[in-house]
């Protein structure tokens, strides 16, 4: 299992959370202190509103297949209390971060879980440096692997069948492999997805707007929907070893008791996403690609939501790639995909933070016109729903855009107040502090008012 990192997708120079510190810069003037860094201490998940019947069809859809696409035979999850230990060499950020997400797991999801630091725990989150993640799996930003404890037992091991998911029967011991030189968001983001799927579904759905479980990396820390998934996961009813028939047998029970709401909606299901539109997404926004080989692959992710009638998140995901694609070469049309983008967001339950990223790019292009009214139009309605997303890197840059917005109009105290602010969340968001500048320096230079 892994994080796949799509590069082309970061806020402004790219716009969905992924990696932050591979882009070059020079040096810098020296300039003021950088403010402390800010963290988000009380999480808010938004309860999922969904009929019982549509999330049935999204656990199984979830946990009886892998990433590639591969079917797996049998549920698998930890039976008993689950431990779990740090090794390697973690940043700082990451044992609260740890401490938060275990405490959410316990009272949100009602998993029996904690931390230990004897060598027998069932979970190992070791931190490593980026390359070495990279040099094991060159697209991955993070993974998680099951009967090994640290990267050299897998690499060791990675051809033999202890290591494959779908030859699994039970889950007893596995590993989750972390960067530990990335920023404190990236190293979290990857915590949540890779302990999520250590101990519940191993598979990403692109039809998914609220979830994780989706590698448009939209959403960064675990969802109400994903809650209920982890909390469906360790249902009782359940058991290790059930055929996806007999888990499917006992899902009407499980979501009947812990979702009651859920029993009166009606369903409303979702058409599966293929897998040409997956691959598709990875070569126009993953590594390895050329620029031409982006664009033809974004077009071909339009013609196919085209063709299947979507009118979603799908259909939005794929103008938005295409924006991004064409921001260099005809800002003009990469302008109108933004607003398609926006468009179908808006017509899709659950996908107000997607909107939250098109807004970035809408006020960065009013900015650069001189527009700081109609920016300031956009980034508002979403600074507060970045927060309550604990995504500091959306958060301050909504904030730092927010500030040359300001600036245009002409409230220069305000702005500086708001730019201060943004720098302490962008410490967590982007890491260190050439890779703050660098993005502070690539949002004022949209204002025409800095030359």
């Amino acid at each position: 299992m892994r994080k796949l990192m799509l590069p082309a997708v970061l806020v402004l120079n790219a716009c969905m959370p992924v990696s932050h510190n591979d882009i070059p810069t020079r040096a810098i003037a020296p300039q003021q202190t950088l403010p402390a860094m800010k963290v988000f201490a009380t999480a808010h998940p938004v309860r999922t509103v969904k009929s019982n019947a549509d999330l049935a069809q999204d656990f199984l859809a979830l946990s009886f297949a892998l990433e590639s696409g591969k079917s797996l035979p049998i549920f698998t999850r930890f039976d008993g209390p689950i431990t779990v230990r740090v090794t390697g060499a973690p940043p700082a950020s990451l044992s609260p971060d740890l401490n938060r997400l275990i405490t959410r797991l316990r009272t949100e999801a009602g998993i029996d879980i904690s931390r230990t630091t004897g060598a027998q725990a069932n979970i190992t989150i070791q931190a490593v440096a980026r390359d070495d993640i990279r040099r094991t799996i060159p697209d991955a930003a993070c993974f998680v692997v099951p009967n090994v404890s640290s990267l050299d037992e897998y690499r060791h091991m990675r051809r033999s069948s202890r290591t494959s998911w779908s030859a699994l029967e039970k889950r007893e011991k596995l590993a989750i492999f972390l960067p530990n030189d990335a920023s404190p968001q990236e190293a979290r983001d990857c915590l949540h997805e890779e302990l999520a799927q250590a101990i519940g579904p191993l598979n990403d759905l692109y039809r998914l707007p609220d979830s994780v479980f989706n590698d448009d990396n939209v959403h960064t820390v675990l969802t109400g929907f994903d809650m209920m998934m982890l909390r469906a996961y360790y249902a009782p009813e359940l058991q290790t070893g059930m055929t996806r028939a007999q888990v499917a047998a006992q899902l009407p029970k499980v979501f009947a008791r812990i979702n009651p709401a859920g029993q009166g909606l009606p369903a409303h299901p979702i058409s599966e996403t293929p897998r040409a539109w997956s691959d598709a997404v990875q070569t126009a926004l993953g590594p390895g690609a050329s620029p031409s080989q982006r664009r033809s692959a974004a077009a071909q992710m339009l013609t196919i939501a085209t063709q299947m009638g979507w009118t979603d998140h799908r259909r939005a995901f794929a103008h938005y790639a295409n924006g991004r694609l064409l921001m260099n070469s005809d800002p003009e049309a990469a302008q109108q995909h933004f607003l398609l983008a926006d468009r179908y967001y808006a017509a899709t339950p659950g996908a107000e933070l997607h909107r939250a990223y098109v807004a970035t790019q809408l006020a960065a292009y009013a900015i650069s016109r001189g527009e700081g009214e109609q920016a300031l139009a956009q980034v508002d309605p979403y600074i507060d729903l970045a927060a309550a997303s604990e995504n500091a890197a959306l958060l301050s840059t909504l904030l730092m855009l927010r500030a040359e917005a300001l600036e245009l109009t002409g409230r220069h105290a305000e702005a500086r107040t708001v730019r201060v602010d943004s720098l302490g969340w962008a410490r967590y968001g982007f890491g260190p502090d050439w890779a703050v500048r660098a993005k502070e320096r690539e949002i004022a230079s949209l204002n025409p008012l800095n030359g």
